[in-house]
């Protein structure tokens, strides 16, 4: 089939709000109506703010409620419908990364296997990286083989109090890691 989909004629309706966390400000990012990313500040591959469409706190109701569930410790999972733009690998990387329960960690390693691609931690790692809805989309949950934080968007303290919170510790314990 050659058809062309219309979102490649039409430019995606985008649009934002910012919401506050225990881990500071969130922007919250809608493509047609879907939640589309979750940036915290001075987050790395945050794009422009010029990017995330215009101020509305519309399609966002639900979002802010689980969230809000989330941060008082009533929610483990999120059930929200996501609008994911990235690779086919980065999707997969990103599946995997839903599968994660909460309060777990998972090697990059150990997410390169489940991919069925055991050489790919790297790759892994990368796409990890790149997941556009954090939180929600639990990264933070991925550590390295030896069970040292690596890497976090969000920063490494931001993960390392994301993982304590989860873990039923304080923010102040450090890190659980379970298997």
């Amino acid at each position: 089939m050659t058809a062309t989909p219309a979102a490649a004629t039409t430019p995606a309706a985008k649009q934002h709000t910012v919401v506050d966390s225990p881990y500071g400000p969130l922007t919250l990012v809608a493509t047609d109506g879907v939640l589309s990313a979750l940036y915290m500040t001075d987050q790395r591959h945050r794009p422009p703010e010029e990017t995330f469409g215009v101020p509305a706190p519309e399609p966002f109701g639900e979002v802010i409620r689980q969230l809000g569930e989330y941060f008082a410790g009533d929610r483990t999972a999120f059930d929200l419908p996501l609008n994911l733009a990235g690779t086919p690998f980065q999707r997969s990387v990103w599946a995997e990364l839903l599968k994660i329960p909460y309060g777990e960690t998972r090697t990059y390693g150990e997410l390169a296997e489940e991919l069925g691609k055991p050489g790919a931690s790297r790759a892994v790692g990368l796409a990890n990286g790149k997941n556009p809805v954090g939180i929600i989309v639990p990264c933070h949950r991925v550590i390295g083989a030896s069970g040292s934080l690596t890497g976090y968007g969000g920063g490494l303290d931001r993960k390392q109090r994301l993982l304590a919170f989860e873990s039923g510790g304080s923010e102040e314990d450090g890190v659980q890691v379970l298997f």
